[in-house]
């Protein structure tokens, strides 16, 4: 299964090298043949925060208003041992060990396609990542679904978004990762309402509940995670994000996830279900 994982790697990057990446056309491509992983949730809903555990890395550029304008194929590899490292497709040859810099290149080429306007833009960016403490997998990571414009945007820029959104996640052989917050009301999610409108069985879809940590007291995520308020064919994932303060502090991710871990196990909330909770564990059933 893993060299199957790679193949699939390789045709897509070469698929993006040769202009191919999902956009609508008349006829079918290559691209949209290939398995894929859509990434999607709204603003705010820890959609960054879920990818940069599951790598385990800070990598993503943060701030407000709409901060991914491309969409990101995020091709994890899985290697024994070494020191991590990332590729960018666009700078072939060129080894990033300083995933501050790899923030630093997503903005900037990001800004090469869109300008400094705070347009989106459908051409994807192709970022390698080679690391021990990854499993194989791709991850395409798209901007978060939004409600109004905001200065320096177009008014379509709502629709646009969901547009974008849909050409990926439409395609029958595509798993959505819907991201959701579990201090909202699931009802008003963005990523559940997508992703119901174009999987209404949830045969494909993976929830995933953020910020589980910072509900109300005396209010629990365990009727979501059992699920028994909003059922989907695999069983949903809760995930504990770093806190700003941790960001802030660039608390060890590693560290993270083993706090992540601790928070669930001790919890008598969630303790029952440790074993199916957690960015690391997302990350394998994700590959599976």
């Amino acid at each position: 299964m893993d060299n199957l994982i790679t193949l699939v790697n390789k045709i897509q990057r070469a698929c993006t090298a040769l202009g191919d990446h999902g956009e609508e056309s008349a006829l079918p491509t290559l691209w949209d043949s290939l398995p894929s992983i859509a990434v999607v949730g709204g603003q705010s809903s820890g959609k960054s925060s879920v990818l940069e555990s599951v790598v385990g890395k800070d990598f993503l550029p943060r701030g407000s208003g709409i901060v991914t304008r491309r969409p990101l194929v995020l091709q994890l590899h899985k290697i024994q041992e070494g020191k991590e490292y990332a590729e960018f497709m666009h700078l072939p040859r060129k080894r990033f060990n300083d995933f501050a810099a790899v923030r630093k290149e997503i903005s900037d080429e990001t800004d090469r396609e869109t300008g400094r306007s705070k347009a989106i833009s459908t051409v994807p960016i192709h970022l390698s990542i080679f690391s021990p403490n990854v499993v194989n997998l791709t991850l395409i990571d798209l901007p978060g679904l939004t409600k109004v414009a905001v200065d320096g945007q177009p008014e379509s820029i709502v629709q646009d978004i969901e547009n974008m959104v849909r050409s990926y996640i439409e395609k029958p052989n595509c798993i959505i990762l819907a991201i959701s917050p579990a201090n909202q009301d699931l009802a008003t999610s963005d990523a559940i309402k997508i992703s119901r409108e174009v999987d209404p069985r949830g045969d494909r879809t993976f929830g995933v509940l953020t910020k589980i940590d910072l509900m109300d007291k005396g209010t629990d995520a365990v009727d979501i995670l059992e699920g028994k308020s909003y059922k989907l064919r695999y069983p949903w994932i809760g995930v504990v994000n770093r806190s700003q303060a941790d960001i802030n502090k660039s608390v060890d991710m590693i560290a993270a996830r083993r706090r992540e871990h601790e928070y669930f196990k001790n919890s008598p909330e969630y303790g029952h279900l440790t074993d199916r909770m957690g960015s690391e564990y997302l990350g394998k059933v994700l590959s599976k």
